[in-house]
């Protein structure tokens, strides 16, 4: 599964309304990015990726 720009695009969005509306402090903001790279370099990373892949699927009923 490769992520494409418009899930980041979303993604972003997400974060930036967080920052803005709902409290989210610029500090929480990277310390979950960087919590989501590290991730992504762990054994963890294919499982959530195909908890992502079940989530687009059902979210676009393919």
């Amino acid at each position: 599964m490769s992520i494409s720009v418009p899930i980041v695009v979303v993604l972003g969005v997400a974060v930036i309304i967080a920052l803005r509306y709902l409290g989210l402090r610029l500090w929480q903001a990277i310390v979950c990015a960087l919590f989501g790279f590290l991730l992504a370099a762990t054994a963890v990373a294919p499982e959530v990726r195909n908890v992502l892949r079940g989530l687009l699927e059902l979210i676009t009923n393919r």
